[in-house]
């Protein structure tokens, strides 16, 4: 185990490889996370599990090569690496088939999780991560101990269901989803007109503190408190989306520590969801720099209250 205490951000959930039609690439939305967080400069931690397996070992490279802290990652020897296999379909969308079981389903307890976790200001998880329940009583567990819980919905089906993300909903402080999530979820509770009023009746359900609502082309609406802010994205030639939806939330915890005004967060965010969505994989090589090229000045924020 690690015993550097020098983590802001701590990941939790599955690890795996992206089977695409152009070969496997190292990816799974709690990694997707920190390899970003770890190019803003925040030093992520993950917490997960992988086969003792080759393509377990791969993986393993994979991540140390980026720089990511692997020290809290578990190997199993009955369960595979996990493996999901995406094809794109219309509008550059991504549909994705994953693997059960895999090693991430089994994600056990660990003696340093609890420090680790209390340590860290952000503790980011995921829906998938439920679906069995040893992952789940570990991320249960987790929760029990972290500041605060930033909740990235990625709702694939079959693997939820109304009573888990209630419960996710119930802990989380703050909650990303993309517009789909949004109508789904809401609609389970009753109908309505506007993307401001499903907003307005999960914050007041919940509990939540901050909703970030992620719209692809079109930007993005971040909540905080009573105040909304929206930005219309900017416009790049898309090569994949894959991952697009975890650097947004890279970006924007990376503001969020830094303690960056709203506006100038959710810009930031849509800017480096942009560039990956211009490069393939959820992992692309880019310098930060790369980001502020995105900007473009036609794009200018624009502000509900």
């Amino acid at each position: 185990m690690s015993l550097s205490n020098h983590h802001p951000v701590v990941c939790f959930g599955e690890v795996l490889w992206d089977v695409l039609p152009g070969g496997k690439m190292a990816g799974g939305a709690p990694v997707n996370v920190a390899y970003h967080l770890q190019k803003l400069g925040k030093s992520p931690a993950v917490i997960s599990r992988i086969g003792s397996d080759t393509m377990g070992e791969e993986l393993l490279a994979v991540f140390s090569k980026a720089h990511i802290d692997t020290s809290y990652f578990q190997w199993d020897k009955e369960f595979p690496t996990g493996k999901v296999f995406a094809e794109v379909r219309e509008n550059n969308e991504m549909h994705y088939d994953i693997a059960k079981p895999a090693a991430w389903d089994y994600i056990r307890w660990g003696a340093g999780f609890a420090q680790l976790v209390r340590n860290a200001g952000y503790f980011v998880f995921g829906s998938l991560i439920t679906r069995n329940k040893q992952s789940k009583n570990t991320l249960f567990k987790c929760l029990e101990a972290a500041n605060t819980k930033v909740l990235d919905i990625n709702m694939r089906q079959p693997f939820y269901n109304k009573k888990t993300v209630e419960e996710l909903l119930l802990k989380a402080d703050i909650l990303k989803l993309n517009l789909a999530e949004l109508e789904l979820i809401t609609g389970w509770f009753n109908t309505y007109s506007s993307d401001k009023d499903r907003i307005q009746l999960l914050k007041d359900r919940f509990s939540l503190n901050t909703i970030i609502v992620t719209k692809g082309g079109d930007g993005a609406t971040l909540n905080i408190g009573d105040e909304f802010y929206n930005h219309p994205g900017y416009r790049v030639q898309v090569a994949d989306t894959v991952g697009s939806g975890d650097s947004f939330l890279a970006a924007i915890i990376s503001k969020f520590i830094e303690r960056a005004p709203p506006e100038e967060a959710l810009a930031f965010a849509c800017a480096l969801g942009a560039l990956v969505t211009s490069k393939h994989g959820g992992c692309p090589a880019y310098q930060p720099a790369d980001i502020h090229n995105i900007s473009s000045p036609i794009n200018s924020l624009s502000f509900s209250h």
